[in-house]
């Protein structure tokens, strides 16, 4: 399979992958606006306008999107993340047309109704609150605070209440005219799709749309640093950071596949050691994110308050000891898990649109496939030695805690045992 790009004068750029013998596609636009895109006064604004696309345009009312995506079985959907918010549809391939037509509509024409908008901040403010009620989700907020204080990369995409209980129309429509423009948008389409007339329809539907620029970001500046809640619940939830390479730099595969072995499955050291042969847990991962400008290597548990302490250092004793004795078959079989995972997922037109969309914005072209593999199979044992042990030395880690946190160690402790 092979991609197609195709950039209209405006900037708008259409990247379309067809997969022969599907009779559905996927198609979005990605917007080159996230969280780490606000300004202070701003956070929560992405997330809060990629629900306001869908309460009603100047062509439908919210029932009429829905409707009109659900009326042919498909489904529509978005989401917001640090870098990204996306607005994408599932739908057989004769629907690609109406797809694009509906993603056209509410990423272009919202109104913004003062009484819609007032419903969905009080939607917004129910799902701040059922994120502060999910340990295992809130931590991982706390923890990107914690690791990137007082810039915007490590801010909520949610926001925190007050900022959207304060959000007006003109916020909304502000955020719009900063970020919404066809030079920082990606319309990406895969499954039974023809490029040719994807892109006839969307110069029809952005053509006439102005560039707004290039959207200016603070880097990234990884501190680190600790965050304690205390809450009466069952559980200690444990999350910690290390700084991790971009997705410009090769040594994000090495990340990727230390994360896998030392915690990416059931065969993993970390699942192994804490869970199987000493029952600490029921859930630990390690896993290996990566940005623009940077990246975080993240672990996580959840234990009982009487056994936190254990869990924590035996989690800094596994890391140290992959700088030591990682073998050649761990890495192997990090590799496979890595590789299966990734082909495995692009059998999915959706998965293979984010792809596109992902790569492209990027690297402003789309990779093969083959050449992602041949990266992952090119990290060597040597290699997930040496980043463990570059990790483990650093001396920065961010750390975050929620529960009864009384016995848990704070973040000098885990220092000290890792240089120890």
């Amino acid at each position: 399979m092979s991609s197609r790009l195709t950039t209209l004068p405006n900037g708008l750029r259409i990247v379309t992958e067809a997969m022969p013998g599907l009779k559905s596609a996927s198609v979005g636009v990605w917007v080159m606006a996230g969280g780490r895109h606000e300004r202070v006064e701003q956070n929560g604004i992405a997330h809060f306008l990629e629900h306001m696309a869908f309460k009603g345009t100047t062509r439908r009312s919210a029932l009429q999107i829905a409707e009109s995506i659900e009326d042919v079985g498909g489904y529509i959907n978005a989401y917001t993340s640090r870098e990204m918010t996306a607005y994408y549809a599932r739908v057989l391939q004769d629907d690609v047309p109406l797809a694009i037509d509906v993603i056209a509509d509410i990423v272009l024409n919202p109104v913004f109704d003062p009484k819609e908008i007032e419903v969905e901040r009080h939607v917004i403010l129910q799902e701040i609150g059922q994120a502060l009620d999910t340990p295992d989700d809130v931590i991982f907020d706390w923890l990107q605070e914690a690791a990137y204080p007082d810039q915007p990369f490590g801010r909520s995409i949610l926001g925190p209440a007050e900022r959207v209980s304060a959000f007006t129309r003109d916020d909304l429509k502000r955020f719009v005219s900063e970020h919404y423009g066809p030079d920082q948008m990606i319309l990406a389409a895969a499954g039974g799709v023809d490029h040719d007339r994807i892109v006839a329809l969307a110069a029809e539907a952005f053509g006439a749309l102005k560039p707004v620029g290039l959207s200016l970001i603070q880097p990234a500046a990884f501190s680190g640093g600790e965050r304690r809640e205390s809450k009466v619940l069952e559980q200690v939830h444990f999350a910690l950071a290390f700084e991790a390479p971009g997705y410009r730099d090769d040594a994000m595969y090495t990340s990727q596949v230390l994360s896998t072995a030392l915690g990416g499955g059931m065969s993993s050291r970390l699942f192994q050691k804490i869970r199987e042969e000493r029952g600490l847990c029921y859930s630990i991962f390690a896993q290996a994110g990566a940005y623009e400008d940077t990246g975080m290597f993240t672990i996580y548990a959840g234990t009982s308050a009487d056994e936190i302490a254990e869990l924590a250092g035996l989690t800094i004793d596994e890391l140290k000891r992959s700088a030591d004795d990682m073998t050649e078959a761990e890495v192997a079989r990090a590799r496979a898990q890595m590789k299966a995972g990734m082909l495995m997922g692009l059998e999915s037109p959706s998965s293979r649109a984010e792809r596109l969309a992902r790569l492209l914005s990027i690297w402003g072209r789309v990779p093969d496939v083959e050449e992602a593999v041949a990266k992952i199979d090119a990290v060597t044992t040597a290699d997930v030695r040496r980043h463990a042990a570059e990790m483990a030395s650093s001396g920065r880690s961010a750390l975050a805690l929620y529960g009864p946190v009384s016995e848990a160690p704070d973040l000098s402790a885990l220092r000290r045992r890792l240089a120890a």
